[in-house]
């Protein structure tokens, strides 16, 4: 297998110019396949660490333009060039300087060059050895790329509830976040962390297309194939003084729940958000100035564009992965694709975990199943393993039973 860069010194007229048919390739995903588009590739490798990413065919130095201070961005420049050199590997690729490197010292920045280098290392020597269509190398999964990119100094205390990957994630940390390792702790209450935390119910907000404002106001987002609007709703508030102060407020209020459903649902894309109307110019500027300010939290690349004659706010985020409808949905068949509902796979790890309360919290003989076909089938072909290892874990019996007149959603524990 061969890498493939551009030459520098002549201009390609064609593809052919690069490629041979049956030539084979080293290529990373940088956009994974989202509804009728395919993956986006590309032979310019990039792996990123908490504060750095790699980029071997590079030798560039760049910083984060969200970090904004020229001084801490001359610094860190500076400060990667003589760890690159105090670890002896001065030529080991360019960099990108990630956001969240602002402020650190020397110490950080060496254990990810380490980590990078170990990393690119295991990379080429997989590259070696493979000599058909092959995975190489695959991004972090979700609680290690947690650990790495959200795991900062406001961080107190990080339970997990799996023993398997709280050991995967105390070897991972000791190797590239020093310090976190005392904060990390196995959780063996009764009560599943979905339900301690109500992340279920969040989860189910998420999904929803009607987002209530605390003002009494409510958001309507609806995602299409082009595009997501959202738009703004003043709804029961009123306001004690005027209808501009009232619709000031709902837009303040707006800008900041927005900027948090962008994050929750991993909405990508152009977005159009329609904020009521402000005939104040100084009300529409502290409205942009407040998204602008909670955007700045997205770890996702955002760029507001301005308002249009309408007065349409016209936005785009970075989409790298489906959004949380497209993971967790799917289009309803009942409405010939109009609406969505969730995946059997996403019912069927519901059941699970209401097995797992119903189980800590009654003592039963068994449990019965009362769902549809499509979840059924599942249950009993892809999960049944995962069903073979709950059995184990509560120490009774699971049987299931098809209702045909459930739709995919709906589904009934029964204790036996």
């Amino acid at each position: 297998m061969g890498e493939l860069q551009m030459p520098a010194d002549r201009q390609i007229d064609s593809i052919s110019g690069l490629l041979q048919e049956g030539q084979s390739l080293v290529v990373q995903v940088t956009k994974d396949p989202i509804g009728s588009k395919g993956a986006r590739l590309t032979t310019y490798f990039s792996m990123p660490s908490r504060y750095l990413v790699h980029m071997p065919s590079s030798e560039h130095i760049g910083v984060s333009l969200k970090i904004e201070d020229e001084a801490e961005r001359e610094r860190l420049k500076e400060l990667v060039v003589a760890c690159l050199e105090a670890e002896g590997k001065p030529e080991f690729g360019g960099f990108i300087i990630r956001t969240a490197a602002e402020g650190v010292c020397e110490r950080d920045l060496r254990a990810d060059i380490r980590y990078l280098y170990r990393l690119w290392q295991q990379v080429q020597e997989q590259i070696q050895s493979s000599s058909d269509t092959s995975l190489i190398y695959e991004e972090l999964p979700l609680a290690l790329r947690t650990l790495r990119d959200l795991v900062g100094e406001p961080t107190e205390k990080i339970r997990i509830d799996s023993r398997e990957t709280m050991s995967k994630a105390l070897q991972f940390v000791r190797e590239l976040v020093p310090g976190v390792e005392e904060l990390i702790e196995h959780y063996p209450g009764e009560r599943p962390l979905f339900d301690l935390h109500g992340i279920e119910d969040e989860i189910q907000r998420a999904l929803e297309r009607k987002v209530p404002l605390k003002s009494g106001g409510y958001l309507i987002i609806d995602p299409t194939e082009a595009m997501t609007t959202i738009d703004v709703n003043t709804g029961a508030f009123v306001g004690h003084r005027n209808l501009e102060e009232t619709i000031f407020k709902t837009n303040l209020e707006a800008a900041m729940t927005i900027a948090r459903q962008l994050r929750l649902r991993n909405v990508g894309g152009i977005i159009i958000i329609d904020f009521i109307d402000m005939e104040d110019e100084e009300h529409r500027r502290q409205v942009l100035r407040t998204l602008e300010r909670q955007l700045e939290r997205d770890h996702a690349r955002t760029n507001i564009i301005g308002i249009t004659e309408l007065g349409l706010v016209q936005m785009t985020r970075k989409r790298t992965r489906e959004s949380l409808e497209q993971i967790l949905c799917e289009p309803c068949p009942s409405c010939a694709g109009r609406g969505i509902q969730k995946t059997a796979e996403s019912v069927c790890y519901e059941i699970f975990r209401e097995i797992l309360r119903e189980a800590r919290a009654y003592q039963a003989g068994g449990y019965m199943v009362l769902a549809s076909q499509a979840v059924i089938d599942r249950l009993l072909d892809e999960e049944s393993g995962n069903v073979a290892d709950l059995e184990m874990f509560i120490e009774r019996p699971i049987k299931f039973q098809v209702e045909t007149m459930y739709t995919q959603e709906q589904y009934d524990v029964v204790l036996m």
